[in-house]
């Protein structure tokens, strides 16, 4: 949970990622972390959340997007049992194939787009 100085994200352009539990760019940037992020979709009344996983910049949570998965929010949800949902249903599954796409060489990265290699 810790923003990265300016210096070290700019030494690694598209090397680092980061997993958001959240839908980029709904519930994201400075502040949107942990429980936060659950708490302000449960307020919102989202029907759909989910996880980003994402190059990381000096924008918090504003590099290029490489993964998406959408989970969705039930009646009576508290911030605890969807973080939890989220995690397992898309966090724990895209974060690691986000990182084999980036070994295998299969993540082209055009501006703030990325493109999947077959």
């Amino acid at each position: 949970m810790t923003i990265l100085d300016e210096l070290v994200v700019k030494a690694y352009p598209n090397k680092m990622m980061n997993v958001h539990p959240a839908l980029i760019p709904s519930f994201c940037g400075k502040g949107y972390y942990g429980l936060r992020v659950h708490e302000e979709a449960l307020k919102k009344g989202v029907k759909l959340t989910g996880a980003t996983v994402h190059f990381v910049t000096e924008v918090c949570d504003g590099g290029p997007i490489i993964l998406q998965k959408a989970v969705a929010v039930e009646y009576g949800d508290t911030p605890e049992v969807l973080q939890r949902r989220v995690m397992e249903q898309a966090e724990w599954k895209i974060l690691p194939q986000a990182v084999s796409l980036f070994c295998e060489d299969k993540l082209e990265v055009t501006g703030n787009t990325v493109r999947i290699k077959d």
